[in-house]
């Protein structure tokens, strides 16, 4: 039977006792930590804090990528904006304003849809669903689907490559914590879908393998089951399902709010939620070495506190490799963790999707072409004010 030991912590000069809690006065928190938040960790205590720079030069720096500036649309995820991969995920944007005359299937791993902007009707194997703002699709690998948008969707497509997507185990919570199974939505044999068959004209299925393009061509509409049974069916899960853990004494890491995960990443969903309210906990992101995974966060609604120069739409990516955390506005509200602040911020209002990779990602033209160069200079405007504004 597997066994777990009492740690033994040691500690030298000022410290903390409690992690994230009653920093020493004057002092700026940052985290050390192995295997995401879920291994070893130190905690140092500086007198400056570890985003305090004035100057970056090479490849390894805070990245951040405006998706609204995109203007084209296509009918196809196939034609969605590849922003970032590496052998296990494909990250990737798409607008689309007009129905798919075509059905698609992802032969390289789960999609993860994740609807920002627009609504409509997901057509698939399984049937007919709804989808809006804020909706998470999962689609497992090999589903035929297309999409009939009410209004112009956008939306990120996050493929598992080679993979499949599972939840988060809950442990000492219960199944029902966070989203209790309960809320999940599949497709149906419904009317919309029934009437969507027809044997009088041609369907094609366009087919991803390897990346590559594959079409099959059909005398029918495929989407022609009359019925279904099984354990493997895509989910719908709107963020407004969300219930978020929370400890009004100390600031969870963001693996607390993992919503589905793969074998190499994890999604994250950070939805409104009441800030701390013990005065010695820390009621901000924490400065982090991430030094195992590359963050990327999209920024879908709200206000994002923690953040200068961030809007809805917009990505951000903090690889591994050095310290990250909030900006200094975050600081200016109070909410520095020291017993002595007077906290100001009552409500995180904020909804974004994480992405924590366990491999590096590699930056794709498509999000170079859109990307803020002036992000690396926000955390210290006095040294950086003329690039951050450019």
């Amino acid at each position: 039977m597997a066994k777990t030991w009492i740690p033994m912590v040691h500690s030298e000069g000022e410290a903390s006792r409690q992690a994230h809690t009653a920093l020493p006065k004057g002092t700026f928190e940052r985290e050390m930590g192995k295997e995401g938040f879920f291994g070893p960790a130190a905690h140092f205590y500086h007198s400056n804090p570890p985003t305090g720079w004035i100057d970056w030069d090479g490849p390894l720096k805070p990245r951040a990528f405006d998706t609204t500036k995109y203007a084209d649309t296509t009918n196809s995820p196939w034609a969605a904006k590849p922003l970032m991969s590496n052998a296990h995920v494909k990250y990737r944007f798409a607008a689309i304003d007009s129905a798919m005359d075509h059905l698609v299937r992802n032969g390289d791993g789960d999609e993860l849809l994740f609807v920002h902007v627009g609504s409509g009707a997901l057509f698939c194997d399984f049937g007919h669903m709804r989808y809006a703002e804020g909706d998470y699709i999962m689609l497992p690998r090999g589903t035929m689907w297309r999409l009939e948008p009410d209004s112009p969707t956008r939306m990120l497509l996050i493929e598992a490559t080679n993979d499949s997507y599972r939840l988060p185990e809950k442990g000492l919570l219960g199944p029902h914590a966070i989203f209790d199974p309960g809320v999940l939505q599949v497709p149906t044999l419904n009317d919309a879908f029934r009437a969507q068959q027809s044997n009088s004209q041609t369907w094609r299925v366009v087919i991803k393998r390897r990346d590559m393009l594959s079409t099959v061509t059909y005398p029918f509409n495929p989407l022609d089951a009359v019925g279904w049974k099984g354990d493997l069916t895509p989910v719908k899960l709107n963020w407004r399902d969300i219930r978020p853990l929370m400890s009004h004494r100390y600031h969870l890491p963001p693996s607390a709010h993992t919503t589905f995960l793969a074998s190499r990443f994890v999604i994250c969903t950070f939805v409104p939620r009441p800030a701390e309210m013990d005065a010695d906990a820390l009621k901000i992101p924490f400065f982090h070495n991430n030094d195992d995974y590359d963050e990327v966060i999209f920024y879908h609604h709200g206000k994002f506190f923690s953040r200068d120069n961030i809007h809805p739409g917009m990505i951000s990516l903090h690889p591994c490799g050095f310290p990250h955390g909030p900006h200094p506005k975050a600081f200016s509200m109070g909410t520095a963790g020291n017993a002595n602040d007077a906290p100001t911020l009552k409500m995180i209002d904020e909804v974004a999707v994480m992405l924590d990779t366990r491999d590096a990602l590699d930056v794709l033209p498509a999000a170079e072409q859109v990307e803020f160069t002036g992000y690396v200079a926000t955390w210290n405007p006095q040294g950086f004010r003329q690039q951050a504004a450019e």
